[in-house]
């Protein structure tokens, strides 16, 4: 098993964790704010992220992740998975190709002085994202991060999901949890240094979060966990941990193998995160790329997948239209012979019947 540990150039002063005390630094009696302390909740038990990763997989662990985390992560994985723990400083987050060590032992050897130091600085720091990147491209397999939004700007968020994107494989997943509000905060709120000390400055609302994974073009996007309780209370805004994790794999040919999905219900319809309409019961046409998708998590314990009788080679299947909503023609589904008719032998219910 590979473990690293990457680390940035400082640590982080965001506070998340902070339970509006004195011992965050702020003196709460001093504020315009109406805080209620998480403590004035009863404590929930956090998700388990690591009883979502398998062994032999990559994992890259961002943001706060203790030693017990890290410690199951790589149990977890096993002696043939891989382990990367990045703790970047504020405001690095968003940029995993920047090896931030490696960059510091630069600016040390090579101060910068002249306007002509900074653009060779910059080019060194472009050469080690082309050349040498932190985290490569679709090298990991789960992405958990944990409490990380608050370390970045908003301007820097959309790079942020980018970067997630860029380095997970084909099939892989991000597990993200954060403090998310049930309200949107005003940009008066957000620059209110008292509100930026408890580390809730940055914070999106709960939908907001989720629309930015469907921005990234991920699928599958589920919330784990939601806090029944608010961790904190300002002027009446809740703030709660909020569990979410999405795939990514959506991406390429749509090609027409005969396939089909019957979605199972409870609902009369359901819409998935490429407008695929899928009615219940209904024997719906899909393509071979969203069959696949399908028939994983987290999809696959609501379909039943319906391959043709005759498989269809990909490099002989044609394009497929998924801005439809069609119906599978059974006849697509089964063997060439269609004039086929198989009666059982005695009553279908009869001792030794087929039926029963």
């Amino acid at each position: 098993m590979t473990i690293e540990h990457a680390t940035g150039d400082g640590e982080s002063t965001a506070t998340s964790d902070c339970c509006g005390s004195s011992g965050c630094g702020v003196d709460v009696a001093t504020l315009s704010l109406t805080v209620v302390s998480a403590d004035d909740a009863a404590p929930e038990v956090r998700p388990d992220f690591v009883q979502h990763l398998r062994a032999g997989v990559s994992v890259l662990l961002l943001g706060e992740a203790d030693q017990e985390t890290r410690t199951r992560a790589e149990q977890a994985v096993g002696m043939t998975g891989r382990v990367i723990a990045v703790n970047p400083s504020s405001g690095r987050v968003h940029d995993l190709r920047l090896d931030l060590a490696r960059f510091e032992n630069y600016l040390a050897e090579h101060p910068v002085r002249t306007s002509a130091d900074w653009q060779k600085a910059e080019a060194f720091a472009q050469q080690l994202r082309d050349e040498s990147p932190l985290v490569a491209s679709d090298s990991i397999d789960a992405v958990i991060a944990n409490n990380v939004l608050s370390l970045i700007s908003a301007a820097e968020r959309n790079q942020f999901f980018t970067e997630l994107f860029r380095v997970l494989r084909r099939g892989g997943q991000i597990i993200l949890n954060e403090l998310v509000s049930d309200e949107e905060l005003t940009d008066s709120q957000r620059q209110d240094a008292p509100l930026q000390s408890l580390g809730l400055a940055n914070t999106l609302r709960e939908d907001v979060l989720l629309t930015a994974f469907e921005d990234a073009r991920l699928y599958g996007i589920e919330i784990l966990h939601r806090q029944t309780k608010p961790h904190t209370t300002v002027n009446g805004i809740e703030f709660r941990s909020l569990t979410v994790r999405a795939w990514k794999g959506k991406q390429g040919a749509c090609l027409d193998a005969r396939q089909a999905v019957i979605y199972k219900g409870p609902w009369k319809m359901v819409v998935d995160d490429d407008g695929h309409k899928l009615f219940r019961g209904q024997r719906m046409a899909v393509c071979d790329k969203t069959f696949q998708i399908y028939s994983r998590s987290p999809y696959a314990e609501h379909m039943i997948p319906v391959p043709p009788a005759t498989p269809v080679p990909l490099e002989m299947a044609p394009a497929f239209s998924c801005h439809t909503s069609a119906v599978r023609d059974p006849r697509d589904t089964k063997a060439t012979d269609l004039s086929l008719t198989l009666v059982p032998d005695g009553s279908c219910c009869s001792p030794g019947g087929s039926c029963c």
